[in-house]
């Protein structure tokens, strides 16, 4: 398919020039009581933020043009040293830290870095990555007060602007988040990713991520918004990358477990093992996650392992692999219809519903610093996955299930990738310039089939062909998929406050999908009146070129004015086309384009309050959803299909006041109150589809607040968060109840209110963690599933308490 390309041709010059007049800064950092050398110290530069960490030796370098620098040397374990240092050419500092003379309390420890050093958006420079001019946002896992063990998602990314999110479990077994009109279903319209490398089922045929890391071990939580398309992939959202805890670099041991109980017999575990070892780290974990789940017939277990192992193999040269392993079984409550909703939203008459999940990660990473301006890394990444959904399905709810064969749908997931990237910092007419230039390579060999399960109610997920032979397989289809990308980007620094970036992806897609569907209909006693197979051997192959621009400008160290457009690209997927669904049908597809640009600014003012404040435009061109066909019968029939065009608008600002300087002794205190506020406005400005043109796009709720306190004294914490979320659309006709009367699969999602509550206590090596989620126990529902795990209406769990405690050794 031909992308369509907007009128402002973006030129991109990518010059990587051998002249480099920049000075080198490098020294030790030793402790001064041991006179040993500190690892994992963050060099910081006042005015810039981190330049550096120094290594297992304690070493660290890093250039500079800048004649005078104020540097600032940070370490937990240590006091903060800030020193003022005059570069004339290479030079060296060498820095001793003094220990702490006695153990910091939990808000002393957030606050020492928070006060100064909390990065809550992205360098322009991240190892061989670019993000100048961009929305990024980072989540410090490690300082939120969510309810980790269980990944609430609405806690954990609070202050993250915009974003609509799915809650329909009370486990976290999956993350659902949208955002400005895009459908959270399994974060599919997001790139997503962990230690920057893909763990979605197929990042273009099937870009569901049916596995998520648990919260537990996160450091951080990487959100780019749509202009991630250029260095990410093509995803209208942008990239989520979850960036997992580092080995601790001062022991060779580092042992932390934490245990969980909570509401519907609520139970998890997560213990890992951290630690360094001279050249050689590793981090490890474990988390068991199992429940009876908040309705009946909803019980869950979970299994999650991971490990990353990292070797010094030379001074500039860093080998790591990491692998990942999930497995999880979990029962399914089914939907409900409006009516059944109304009348108990937390009823069940589905009880032989299974869901299960394997998921096996693995990746290898080389990172070698050719010289102090030029980083490259190299990045093996590979999925070997399959899940399966067993259950009786039908779109009316209220049908009691009649405990024959069930619908069976297996799929399996192979793919395999590499990304190399290359990032050079060099002059350009004399100014500073940066330089990124990338490929990826992508290769996934998928299968699904669809056919009869059997009568039982226990999760057996194998075909019974031979038990019902009338059944056949209604669906058998291979999807592999072949991708290759070059990609670029060019920081150019116009003087010391003003840059532009330049960007491009270069895109080559072959997407196949060889199979067949059929359509079966039985009489009552039976017998087959009616067995149509269609057949299907596709190949679709594409290249086209995205293009972007971004420009960012600091008046000073505290404030930032940035911009950015980028277009961006949804191949249509196999799961649009592929499964044979009685709750509607599916028209030929084409894929989706679009253009997304921010326009901001962010920062704060005199360490009181954090700001961003932007507006967003999102050009949506051949949006795929639901719409309605009226049959010859005039029965009515949802029908999936590119409704048309829409465009979506909005304001995103995020406030956070440090009210720390209302106590004389701040240091021992934390006191802080956030808003987080989204105002959007859509609407399909194009539509062949009749009463299409003039409504609002699904999944856009006009106004999207969260809001709370957070509040700490020494070793105590606490938080309240404030939720609402104003009504929204399922579907493109805008209907604002179920027309068909009792499947809840289209309709309003109506408004919804949430109040969440935490603590924490921490005494030395322990920690307490409790809180209520939902605490004035509200009837709400996110989500009118079309499918799996539905289909219909999915209620949103109640009141539920939680209480964890970790040790750490």
């Amino acid at each position: 398919m031909k992308l369509k390309v907007y009128n402002t041709l973006l030129l991109v010059l990518i010059t990587i020039s051998a002249a480099l007049a920049q000075s080198k800064v490098s020294g030790f950092v030793t402790s001064q009581e041991s006179n040993t050398a500190l690892s994992n110290v963050e060099i910081f530069e006042k005015a810039s933020g981190l330049l550096a960490k120094t290594d297992n030796k304690g070493y660290f370098e890093f250039t500079t043009t800048k004649q005078k620098i104020t540097l600032v040397f940070f370490s937990y374990e240590f006091q903060v040293e800030e020193v003022v240092v005059s570069v004339n050419g290479d030079t060296t500092v060498n820095q001793s830290l003094v220990a702490l003379g006695e153990q910091l309390t939990a808000v002393e420890i957030t606050a020492r870095k928070a006060k100064v050093f909390e990065l809550s958006r992205l360098n322009d420079v991240e190892e061989t990555a670019i993000y100048a001019g961009k929305k990024t946002e980072v989540i410090l896992v490690g300082q939120s007060m969510a309810n980790l063990a269980s990944n609430n998602a609405r806690q954990i990314y609070s202050q993250v602007a915009g974003l609509n999110i799915f809650q329909n479990d009370d486990a976290g077994l999956q993350l659902n988040i949208g955002g400005r009109g895009l459908d959270p279903n399994r974060t599919s319209n997001f790139n997503t990713r962990q230690n920057g490398y893909d763990i979605s089922a197929d990042v273009l045929g099937y870009p569901e991520s049916y596995y998520t890391p648990p919260a537990e071990a996160l450091e951080q939580i990487q959100v780019v918004r749509g202009a991630a398309s250029l260095q990410y992939g093509t995803q209208f959202g942008g990239l989520i990358n979850f960036i997992f805890k580092k080995p601790n670099p001062n022991k060779t041991i580092e042992f932390i477990t934490r245990n969980t109980f909570g509401s519907n017999g609520l139970y998890t575990n997560f213990t890992s093992l951290s630690g360094t070892k001279e050249k050689f780290s590793y981090y490890t974990y474990f988390n068991y996650k199992k429940g009876d789940g908040f309705r009946p017939n909803s019980e869950f277990e979970s299994k999650n392992a991971f490990m990353h192992l990292g070797y010094q193999l030379f001074n500039k040269t860093k080998l790591s692999g990491e692998l990942t392993y999930m497995r999880y079984l979990a029962q399914q409550a089914g939907g409900l219809s409006d009516a059944m909703f109304n009348e108990d939203a937390f009823q069940s008459n589905r009880t032989r519903n299974w869901f299960q999940v394997d998921w096996l990660l693995y990746s290898f990473k080389i990172a070698h610093e050719f010289s102090e301006n030029t980083n490259f890394t190299f990045n093996f990444f590979g999925l070997d996955a399959e899940r399966n959904a067993l259950g009786f399905r039908t779109n009316r709810q209220d049908i009691p299930d009649n405990f024959e064969e069930r619908d069976l749908i297996i799929g399996e997931y192979n793919n395999f990738g590499f990304e190399a990237r290359l990032l050079n910092k060099y002059k350009f007419f004399g100014k500073e310039a940066t330089a990124l230039i990338g490929t990826k390579f992508y290769k996934a060999d998928n299968t699904s089939i669809q056919g009869p399960g059997s009568d039982g109610i226990g999760p057996d997920f194998q075909l019974q062909l031979e038990d019902y032979p009338n059944y056949e397989n209604q669906s058998n289809f291979s999807n592999p998929n072949l991708n290759v990308a070059v990609f670029g980007e060019n920081i150019f620094y116009l003087n010391d406050k003003w840059s532009v970036t330049p960007g491009f992806r270069l895109e080559y897609i072959k997407t196949e999908s060889d199979g067949y569907s059929k359509r079966i209909n039985l009489d009552g006693a039976g017998n087959v009146i009616l067995n149509e197979t269609e057949f299907s051997d596709e190949l679709n192959e594409r290249s086209f070129v995205l293009f972007g621009l971004g420009t960012s400008y600091k008046p000073n160290e505290n404030v930032e004015f940035y911009a950015n457009a980028s277009q961006n690209y949804r191949s249509v997927t196999f799961s649009d086309i592929n499964l044979v669904n009685p709750n509607f049908s599916v028209r030929p597809l084409e894929d989706e384009t679009g253009l997304t640009g921010d326009l901001g600014f962010r920062g704060n003012y005199k360490g009181m309050v954090s700001f961003d404040i932007s507006a967003f435009s999102l050009f949506y061109n051949d949006r795929i959803g639901i719409t309605l066909e009226v049959q010859n019968d005039n029965s009515v029939r949802k029908v999936r299909d590119n409704i048309g065009d829409a465009f979506i608008f909005g304001l995103e600002s995020l406030i956070d006041f440090n009210l720390n300087k209302l106590f004389i002794d701040s240091s021992k205190y934390r006191f802080n109150y956030f808003i987080n506020t989204s105002l959007i406005h859509s609407e399909y400005t194009k539509s062949e589809e009749t009463g299409i043109e003039g409504n609002q796009v699904e999944f856009v709720p006009q106004l999207n607040l969260k809001t709370g306190l957070k509040f700490g004294y020494q070793n105590f914490q606490t938080s309240v968060q404030y939720t609402y979320i104003s009504d929204q659309f399922s579907d493109a006709p805008n209907s604002g109840s179920d027309p068909l009367g009792s499947s809840g699969i289209i309709g309003l999602i109506p408004e919804y209110d949430i109040l969440d509550f935490s603590l924490s206590y921490q005494y030395k090596q322990f920690k307490l963690e409790t809180g209520i989620n939902n605490l004035l126990n509200n009837t709400y529902f996110t989500r009118r599933a079309t499918g799996y795990p539905g289909p219909g209406i999915l209620p949103s769990p109640p009141r539920n308490w939680y209480a964890t405690l970790e040790i750490k050794i």
